[in-house]
């Protein structure tokens, strides 16, 4: 009895021991952690002190501080960044309002504003501005080794007056000169036509009652027609994104039941989830055949819609693969007009998959031969950005191009496709996909029809 109880007293004290260098070896991590973190300080607290004091020219602490602000998030990745009163201004405006400008998405490479791509039926898409086009010079004056910012608000203007690019493109030996006539950049982002029966429903972004304007553009579809189309193309190319919720609202017009995507931030039980039927009962088309087209400019929110909507077999994605961004952003207020964009977390289609880096990979890939610097032009991706997230198990689009080269389909060139009446390839392509496919549906439903009944 007596040893029993030493051995049970022994094995107490040992565990109590072994807590307590365990709190130990803790507390001095922890120790560790905080010296650190104030020899940081001190480093900080010296160079902003030396700034001050030794700098050729004299600066006030406002502006020391937002260069630290900024320096501090653009170390984390390309889509972390402070929000001054400007920054507030423009965002509102990219989700709810228009303004004067020339409908470009842009980014900054070692100090040169390069194009990502230019929102369709723009000034700056009429022109002739292409993804991976870099900017120099704004009406001769060189905006190389400026901030993003500095040039964004240079091209904004009022509507009506122009502006000159000085534009480097890859393939061509010199730069070129473009004038732009600024325009209200109307931020209303759906449009519809029918042709050939088809329903095409072009999506330039996703800002507020995008989803509400896609199913309303189903309904005008198949107003116009007096029938159900032979299906819908949904059109993506070229755009950069927008709000979450609305890439649900989208994809749900599309889906019956199902995940549409999934938000994993820091912690593995940190995850939200999205569901069809949230927005919209059912699919808003019945079941009509869809081809979603995509190209390098279709980003975030677009490979939300393309994703699901190709996990769910719904959908034909057709294109080119998408840009790669799979990262998610919110907005923290710091003050009255003053915030931060913080990236919180990575999104994930149905299947898991994530698109970050490799986008979204096209069922049927299919390039733009009718631009006629297809070939030469590079395309500006996620991988591309400075400090971009890494994913490990993303595709690359190398095997896609040469695929591609090689495919008989697409031999021909610009100017043959131009001699045809052919001004866009890949919208042409998706239409002749999109006939056989409507018709072979329409066939197989009127055999349906005729099969007798059996009890």
């Amino acid at each position: 009895m007596f040893k029993t109880k030493w051995i049970a007293t022994s094995l107490i004290l040992s565990a109590m021991t072994g807590t307590l260098l365990m709190q130990s070896a803790v507390s001095s991590a922890q120790t560790a952690e905080q010296e650190d973190r104030f020899r940081e300080m001190e480093e900080f607290l010296a160079v902003y002190q030396r700034v001050k004091a030794r700098y050729v020219d004299k600066v006030d602490d406002k502006q020391l501080m937002e260069g630290a602000i900024q320096g501090m998030l653009q170390s984390l990745d390309p889509h972390s960044a402070f929000l001054d009163k400007s920054d507030f201004e423009n965002l509102n405006t990219q989700i709810e309002g228009e303004y004067g400008g020339l409908g470009l998405s842009v980014t900054m490479e070692q100090g040169a504003v390069k194009v990502i791509a230019p929102t369709a039926d723009t000034p700056a898409d009429k022109a002739g501005i292409k993804a991976g086009d870099y900017i120099t010079h704004l009406d001769d004056k060189l905006i190389v080794g400026g901030t993003l910012d500095e040039a964004v608000d240079a091209m904004r203007g009022t509507p009506g007056t122009s502006i000159k690019l000085r534009v480097v493109r890859l393939g061509r030996d010199e730069p070129f000169d473009v004038t732009v006539t600024r325009a209200v950049i109307d931020l209303q982002p759906v449009k519809w036509k029918v042709d050939k029966d088809i329903g095409l429903i072009t999506i330039s972004g996703f800002s507020q009652d995008t989803g509400k304007d896609v199913v309303d553009a189903i309904r005008g579809v198949e107003r116009s027609l007096g029938k159900k189309p032979l299906g819908y193309i949904v059109d993506l190319r070229s755009n950069p994104g927008g709000l979450l919720d609305e890439a649900v609202a989208v994809s749900d017009a599309f889906l019956d039941s199902g995940e549409i995507v999934s938000e994993r931030g820091r912690e593995r039980g940190d995850v939200q989830r999205w569901f069809a039927e949230r927005n919209f009962p059912g699919d808003a088309t019945q079941g009509a055949p869809v081809i979603v087209l995509v190209d390098a400019g279709s980003a975030s929110a677009s490979e939300i819609v393309a994703g699901a909507l190709q996990d769910h077999h719904r959908a034909l994605v057709m294109g080119e693969q998408s840009f790669g961004k799979g990262s998610v952003q919110t907005v923290l207020p710091l003050s009255r007009d003053t915030g931060l964009r913080l990236t919180i977390a990575r999104y994930h289609l149905p299947s898991g998959r994530s698109v970050q880096e490799g986008g979204i990979k096209p069922d049927i890939q299919v390039p733009q031969l009718s631009d006629p610097d297809y070939a030469k032009r590079i395309s500006v991706r996620e991988t591309d950005l400075r400090r971009h997230l890494v994913n490990e198990l993303a595709a690359t689009d190398k095997e896609l191009e040469e695929d591609v080269s090689k495919d008989p389909r697409f031999a021909k060139s610009a100017e043959e496709l131009k001699a045809e009446g052919i001004e866009d390839f890949q919208l042409y392509y998706a239409m002749e996909t999109l006939q056989r496919l409507g018709k072979n549906t329409m066939r197989l439903a009127k055999k349906d029809d005729k099969t007798p009944a059996r009890n």
